[in-house]
Order: C-alpha cells, then structure tokens, then sequence
C-alpha cells in the first residue's frame, strides 16, 4: 500500500528534506514562510498525528532526541530514501493531476433555492467584503515578499490570488443578477 498524500504530509516531509528538524520548528517554518494558507496547521495536533504516520510509513526517521535544560524533549526526524521518493512523486501528482476536492462554497451554490434569493444576495455581499479584504492582503503580502524572496517562493500566492480573483467577479456577478432578478426562485422552506 502507497503512503497516503496530504498536503500536510507533504509539506512536512519537505521541510524535513530541507533539513533535519523538530515537530516545533516545522509548524513554526509553515507559519513564519506563510505557508499555513495553503497547509493546516492550526491544530498542533494534527502535524504531531502526520509525524507519527510518516515514521510508521517509513517515509521519515528520527534522527536524536534531546533535551536542553528545563525544556521537554525534542525529537529531530530526517527524511529516509523511500521519504524522498515519495515526495518527489508526490510532488509531481499534486502538480500534474487535478484532485477531486469538495470545498464548502460550490456545495452551497448546488443548493441556493433553499434561501430566498434576496438572503442569498445578502450573504454573496458579505462574501464579496471578505473576499476584497483577502485579496488586498495578499496583494500586499506578496508585494512586501517580492522586495526579498525569489519568485519561486511566491507561485503559491500568486495562484490564490488568481483564484480568489476569479470567485471575487465570479460572486459578483451572480450578486448583480440576482439584484437586476436575472436569476430568481422561490424558496420552498
């Protein structure tokens, strides 16, 4: 059986292929490199619970353990062969095939007549004022981070910022039909 592929699992095999490191550390390099927009890392838990897989996977192993004075013990993992192989042909599915994803917003969109068109406009506004906010975050964030960090570093910015871009006029545009009743329904609840 294949290891099983999470961008998380990935994203801390990489580091670990960058270098040696501790659990801490890896969470603290996906925040501090802004990479928990793409990976989840908001539950310390879950980097702990995809660390043990990897070891059980084979894909990563320990390299010591130590402890500094009135600190808890630290465990430092490197990447074996077989975790590079992976990685890399992680890395080359995750890039060349698109995954079957089931994100929250077009599962709403599949069932809008549930909500009066006009509570629908109401809350497609609300996602507009988000979305804005979003993407003049990014676009600082990766004007601030093009004064020092290679474009390479940056990719996955600029497709969020892509993306975000393209459901910001995409949600607009549906707001605006719905406030000229270009689309309309009536709501059976």
């Amino acid at each position: 059986m294949s290891p099983r592929r999470s961008p998380l699992a990935m994203a801390l095999l990489s580091l670990v292929a960058e270098a040696p490191m501790h659990a801490y550390r890896m969470q603290q390099l996906i925040k501090e490199r802004h990479k928990d927009d793409v990976v989840n890392v908001a539950q310390r838990n879950s980097v702990y619970q995809t660390i043990d897989r990897l070891l059980r996977e084979g894909l990563i192993a320990v390299r010591e353990t130590s402890r500094e004075e009135n600190r808890p013990e630290r465990t430092v993992y490197e990447p074996t062969g077989p975790g590079l192989e992976t990685l890399r042909a992680w890395m080359r599915t995750m890039l060349s095939t698109p995954a079957r994803e089931f994100p929250e917003f077009p599962a709403a969109l599949a069932f809008l007549p549930v909500l009066p068109p006009e509570e629908v406009r109401a809350a497609l506004d609300e996602r507009l004022e988000s979305l804005a906010a979003r993407l003049a975050t990014l676009e600082s964030d990766l004007a601030g981070g093009a004064a020092f960090l290679s474009r390479v570093f940056l990719v996955e910015s600029e497709y969020q910022r892509a993306v975000l871009r393209a459901e910001f006029d995409y949600v607009r545009d549906l707001a605006d039909d719905l406030r000229s009743g270009r689309i309309t329904w009536t709501c059976p609840l």
